[in-house]
């Protein structure tokens, strides 16, 4: 995967065509779309909290498949929707690449520790 951009709340990132994440019949496997919508949430958290967000970890992911995807880069363009003090919300747009057309979208939740730790 390939982090093309971060700004404020959001990020953008793409994950290249390869043999392992494409299933036979020439398509983008869902599990593969999974693990972008989950990464790119990570970092647009990163982009917004810094390395406080390192210790976050995924506490809800959705996903819904829009459509079958072609075999070609997936763009992955993610919003960080509310970020608090233990929990950030964010949903993400998933394209393929050259396609204005979305091929799925994905809510998902990460919980943000406490930065002072239990005695």
């Amino acid at each position: 995967m390939e982090i093309e951009s971060v700004g404020p709340d959001t990020a953008r990132v793409r994950m290249h065509l390869t043999e392992r994440n494409t299933r036979h019949g020439g398509t983008i496997s869902g599990p593969a779309m999974f693990t972008l919508a989950d990464f790119s949430i990570y970092v647009a958290l990163i982009g917004r909290l810094g390395t406080t967000a390192i210790p976050s970890v995924t506490s809800n992911l959705n996903i819904t498949f829009l459509m079958r995807p072609p075999a070609r880069d997936v763009i992955a363009e993610t919003r960080l929707v509310r970020v608090g003090r233990r929990l950030a919300y964010a949903e993400v747009a998933l394209y393929s690449d050259g396609s204005s057309e979305m091929i799925a979208h994905a809510t998902g939740t990460y919980a943000i520790p406490s930065s002072t730790p239990k005695s």
